[in-house]
């Protein structure tokens, strides 16, 4: 046979190795739930290849996950005949381990500190291979791919480095045998070659996984006579047999009554590998044309990979009871994919492929189906569970908000649910509906602004006349509020507008007669200003005009109601698109003290050397104050350090 080939685990595997040798976790009955997790995994793989090619099933019998256990030895080996792995997936899969989610797993690891890991965390970032190595000090493991002659061996001792060589198996699948530590009772090691400790842990966590676990056990019976009845007053004596130690229950064809709590927590755990309760779960069957049932859960908190572009998502398929794949994403729009569960459907076909499932009118129905019954659930959560609605507002909300603009059908129901920032409240959100309901007398917009942050937000200047009036206005902070507000016209006909741009029209009819009146005064005043102004500000502004929401500040920018925020230019700029520049409106307040400065100083001669100056320091004020930068920086620190040369001058003597 060829020697052994020995190899190095990269830097991060070696310290989540250390990890786990070190044993960080309290709860170290999990690495048994996470390998038959595995196992399961390889013959949901196996059994979905054979719908293309049933020869790999015939190599194989009958799918099953088998414990072995070796007192003498000290040795516990987690075996199935699913789809095993070739050399190369031997060295992808588990001697580079998830490449990211390790890295991320590290991080969180050194962060929190050792001894306060969570233990969801394994399951989470798909290391649960590596957990073995917390009650055991070596691992081997021997693998053959279904429709392949060639076994391959595994092993490691945990100490930064493994070792593959060819080796022997009769059928296709993986066994994984550990080499176990001393048990410790007071360290939380137990005694996993002993019976009913596997039995319990097979029950705990791993009672809903669709194959049977299956363990050679030592039963006490009594003599049978040739009836197959106990024979009266026979001893008994000591047999071995396999039993199956799991019930394999399809959980959602239960009636929900019927399922406890407990028994739907567990199925969670096992489904998603994450140990923290879900915030809601959906029970539902349809009959009729369309027949399926689904079991959906809302996790109560975001994995780390939900913004990651490459990250897969979906719910698990089943047809008839038959396991198809665990990423449907046909069945669940993206603006869902935190939503996990199972969906069973009666009417699709067992060889049904992603691009069949993207055409079928199932598809359609069900997708639609489990829309329905999420934002139903959401909904239900708000308004009767407002703790976990909050959490998953926190979690969630902005992938549940980037649904307005992927899919119009439900903008309307995902907006009847969201909650935003307002300035009627500096700490409870508010939804729509709400907001609608506190409107002013004779208001028929809904006001908002988006901006960085909400303390940006309530700083700017655009918000001045609308608090001096008490009109609420919503402060939209999350970058997929930028999107979705453009997708919007109305909501309940009442229709969305911008603070920040165009102009604003407040106030009853008379107080806007008198507003006109004073404005034609004014702008016959400062009009001229106003034009000289805009030539030296040409390259940025497309005009100068009095401003009708300023209060308090001198000036600020407005853009015309199509054009793109400076946030959503950024935004669009840093994916490395191409977006033309916009120029904006610049608004002045003529009641400012500086504004009528200005005019005075224009007045004595509009060829003042200091209004270009003062041209660009009142743009680049105004830039600054909604939390942007002005276009030459160096220039504006450069022309405010003059102005306060001027300002701080000392006249000569004499002269005061």
């Amino acid at each position: 046979m060829t020697e052994a080939t020995k190899f190095e685990f990269r830097t991060e595997a070696r310290q989540l190795l250390d990890l786990m040798v070190h044993s960080v976790y309290s709860n170290k009955d999990i690495f048994l739930r996470e390998l038959i997790s595995n196992a399961s995994d390889a013959l949901d793989k196996l059994r979905f290849a054979a719908l293309s090619d049933p020869s790999l099933k015939e190599s194989t019998g009958e799918l099953q996950i088998r414990l072995r256990r070796d007192a003498t030895n000290r040795t516990l080996t987690v075996e199935d005949n699913g789809i095993g792995m070739t050399e190369q997936e031997l060295h992808d899969f588990i001697g580079v381990i998830a490449r990211s989610g390790t890295r991320e797993f590290v991080r969180i690891a050194k962060e929190k500190g050792e001894a306060n890991l969570p233990p969801e965390l394994i399951g989470q970032f798909g290391v649960g291979f590596y957990s073995s190595f917390m009650v055991a000090s070596e691992v081997t493991l021997v693998t053959r791919k279904a429709g392949q002659d060639k076994a391959f061996r595994w092993h490691s001792a945990g100490d930064g480095s493994y070792s593959v060589e060819p080796a022997e198996r009769d059928r296709p699948g993986t066994s994984v045998t550990l080499h176990l530590k001393p048990s410790d009772q007071e360290g939380g090691l137990k005694d996993y070659v002993q019976e009913w400790t596997i039995q319990d842990i097979v029950k705990r966590y791993s009672d809903f996984v669709a194959y049977p676990i299956v363990m050679l056990v030592t039963r006490s019976e009594p003599e049978l006579d040739s009836d197959g009845k106990p024979r009266k007053d026979a001893p008994y004596r000591t047999v071995e047999k396999d039993e199956t130690l799991n019930s394999m229950k399809a959980i959602w064809t239960r009636p929900e009554k019927d399922v406890t709590q407990d028994e739907y927590r567990e199925f969670y755990r096992h489904l998603t590998k994450d140990w923290e309760e879900p915030l809601a779960r959906s029970v539902s069957r349809a009959e009729g044309s369309h027949e399926f049932k689904t079991l959906l859960f809302v996790p109560s908190h975001a994995p780390f990979d939900l913004f990651w572009p490459e990250a897969e998502h979906g719910i698990n398929l089943y047809i008839r009871r038959v396991f198809i794949m665990n990423d449907c994403k046909e069945l669940l729009p993206r603006w869902l994919r935190f939503v996990k569960g199972v969906v069973d459907s009666e009417d699709l076909p067992l060889n049904i492929s992603r691009e069949i499932l993207q055409q079928d009118r199932n598809t359609s129905v069900i997708r639609k189906h489990v829309v329905k019954k999420v934002l139903s659930r959401l909904e239900e959560l708000r308004e009767k569970e407002r703790d976990k609605f909050e959490t998953f507002w926190k979690e969630f909300g902005k992938v549940l908000k980037e649904g307005v603009f992927q899919d119009h059908t439900n903008a309307e129901a995902i907006l009847k649910i969201a909650w935003f920032d307002s300035t009627h409240s500096a700490t409870e959100p508010t939804s729509l509906d709400d907001y609608i309901g506190r409107m002013k007398e004779g208001q028929e917009v809904i006001y908002y602004l988006t901006g960085r942050t909400r303390t940006a937000i309530e700083q700017s200047p655009h918000l001045e006349a609308f608090a001096a009036r008490g009109i609420e206005v919503l402060l939209l902070s999350d970058p997929v509020d930028e999107i979705w507000v453009s997708a919007v016209p109305d909501y309940k006909g009442k229709k969305l507008q911008s603070v920040g741009k165009g102009e604003v029209d407040l106030g009853t009819a008379e107080e806007k007669k008198q507003e006109e009146e004073k404005r034609k005064e004014e702008e016959s005043s400062l009009g001229d200003l106003f034009k000289t102004l805009a030539g030296h500000l040409e390259a940025h502004v497309k005009e100068v005009r009095l401003s009708s929401r300023l209060t308090s500040s001198a000036a600020c920018l407005v853009s015309d109601p199509g054009d793109l925020t400076p946030q959503l230019e950024q935004m669009l700029r840093a994916t490395g698109q191409e977006v033309p520049t916009v120029k904006r409106t610049l608004e002045v307040n003529p009641g400012h003290p500086l504004i009528q400065r200005l005019n005075l100083i224009h007045a004595a001669g509009k060829e003042d050397p200091r209004l270009p100056r003062y041209a660009r320091l009142l743009y680049g004020q105004a830039v600054l104050a909604e939390g942007g930068i002005p276009p030459e920086p160096a220039q504006f620190a450069r022309l405010l350090s003059e102005l306060f040369v001027e300002a701080t001058s000392v006249p000569p003597e004499g002269n005061a």
